[in-house]
């Protein structure tokens, strides 16, 4: 399917590794032109050199921490004419309420949760003075299904799906459009880490992590391409009538009568 994407600029955060990195190389192949926002310069690097390989499309790369001060205002300032923003920065960790204290906790919604909300202040102010532009919201299915063992993930992804919906419910009369993507689990780093803490919580040992993917849809995680694809397409004029909507990606788990 053409998408007709080509020639309009993305900015990805959380673009080094994972999802992230997977949207950037699926908007590159559909000839955007690309901002990279992570934190580690030489992961950047490493996906700038990646894409460049394979498509001719402008890739700027800028290591920023997005829990900082103003750093959703610098970049709106240096880079103003951005046509689709995807926000995907912010990994929160797991645990339990007694196991996340309080200076934990905030340092992760900083980063994901007022993240997300302070790009879209910047970009969306922008988008709407052109009256043009798309926000994706790479959120995370456990906003939608809790769980006590990611407390801090599941009640900052809810709060994420409240804030898109009610800003993508009023984006059409500025003529743009906001939209999330729930992914389910996905074989990324982050995943890993986050099965491990599990195993060890459950089995008694983090080494055994692998058996934990076993009770999954079709016996694996999603790959991070299934989430780009989806995420590439919301942002075409394809899906020209979707806002305020957030699509699930996990497999049908949200829809299942017993925990995962």
């Amino acid at each position: 399917m053409e998408l007709d994407l080509a020639g309009r600029k993305a900015l990805v955060t959380g673009a080094s590794k994972g999802i992230g990195r997977a949207v950037a190389r699926a908007l590159a192949a559909e000839g955007c032109d690309l901002v990279l926002v992570a934190r580690t310069a030489a992961d950047l690097e490493e996906a700038r050199n990646e894409i460049r390989a394979f498509r001719n499309v402008a890739v700027t790369t800028v290591p920023l921490d997005l829990s900082v001060g103003d750093a959703a205002r610098g970049l709106a300032r240096d880079f103003p004419d951005i046509d689709i923003l995807v926000n995907n920065a912010g990994a929160i960790p797991g645990g339990t309420l007694d196991e996340i204290d309080e200076p934990r906790w905030r340092a992760a919604w900083d980063l994901k949760v007022f993240g997300y909300i302070n790009l879209c202040r910047a970009y969306v102010a922008l988008m709407r003075g052109r009256r043009r532009g798309v926000v994706v919201n790479i959120i995370g299915a456990a906003g939608e299904r809790m769980d006590s063992a990611y407390i801090a993930g599941s009640t900052g992804n809810a709060a994420l799906m409240a804030f898109t919906r009610a800003l993508g419910g009023t984006a059409p009369e500025s003529g743009l459009r906001v939209v999330g993507i729930n992914p389910g689990p996905v074989a990324t780093d982050r995943l890993v880490t986050l099965l491990k803490k599990r195993a060890q919580d459950r089995l008694g040992d983090a080494g055994r992590w692998q058996e934990l993917t076993k009770s999954m849809p079709f016996g694996r995680p999603a790959a991070p391409e299934e989430i780009a694809a989806m995420a590439v397409f919301l942002a075409s004029d394809r899906s020209g009538y979707t806002s305020g909507t957030i699509i699930t990606i996990d497999g049908g788990i949200a829809n299942r009568g017993a925990a995962m």
